[in-house]
């Protein structure tokens, strides 16, 4: 699945982080799952930003806007978390980090039911900081590189893509009935077999068992 050309739209609000100095990049690659020695001025990719135990501290989209100046963009109200998890192994590194919040209030009604449809994970919503890990959700194909080397959380993530394992729980999109929430269960065939964690009319994203066939995976 590719990204939609209007993804930006569907964003909503977003927080970002400044990365500014000689270092900047070099220590932003060793930070992140994603490759970013060979990121151009002008360029951008997505990328998770891990604890060291696999989990998901943020997803992000980092842009290099200078010579040695970066942007990571993520959602509204989670750029300081972001920020200090940078920050945490910034050690006699020539780069500042500054966070920049949105001053966007709202998502957009529409904004948000096009995110459900289209599949794609809102923190707070689908990712979870500290519990979520980056197999499930269906992203590691865009913001995550095998090749690049060691950084933070790289263990966990390496050792599922090495082994093909699926991750216990995986995204889907689905169909659900007039009156859903978040946190009302997934049933199949009279199973408790996941949760719902974003509704639109009908449209929904939900953390699924990977032993269930319900719904669409996401996968970009």
């Amino acid at each position: 699945m590719e990204l939609p050309a209007d993804l930006d739209r569907m964003l909503g609000p977003r927080d970002t982080v400044v990365a500014e100095g000689a270092d900047a990049q070099k220590y932003l690659h060793s930070q992140v799952s994603q490759m970013l020695l060979d990121l151009g001025v002008g360029e951008h990719r997505w990328t998770f930003v891990l604890e060291p135990t696999g989990k998901i501290v943020a997803l992000a989209r980092v842009r290099r806007t200078g010579e040695d100046r970066f942007e990571l963009d993520t959602d509204a109200g989670f750029g300081e978390a972001l920020l200090a998890r940078l920050d945490r192994f910034k050690i006699r590194v020539a780069a500042d980090t500054t966070l920049v919040p949105s001053t966007q209030d709202a998502i957009d009604a529409s904004d948000e039911h096009d995110r459900i449809v289209t599949g794609w994970p809102r923190m707070g919503a689908e990712i979870v900081p500290g519990e979520t890990i980056p197999g499930g959700t269906g992203l590691t194909g865009i913001a995550v590189s095998y090749t690049k080397g060691c950084y933070p959380g790289q263990e966990l993530v390496e050792r599922m893509d090495s082994r093909a394992a699926q991750a216990p729980r995986l995204l889907r999109r689905l169909e659900v009935s007039e009156g859903t929430s978040p946190g009302d269960p997934v049933i199949d065939a009279g199973d408790e077999v996941g949760v719902v964690t974003s509704v639109s009319g009908r449209s929904a994203l939900a953390w699924v068992k990977r032993s269930s066939d319900i719904g669409i995976p996401v996968d970009f």
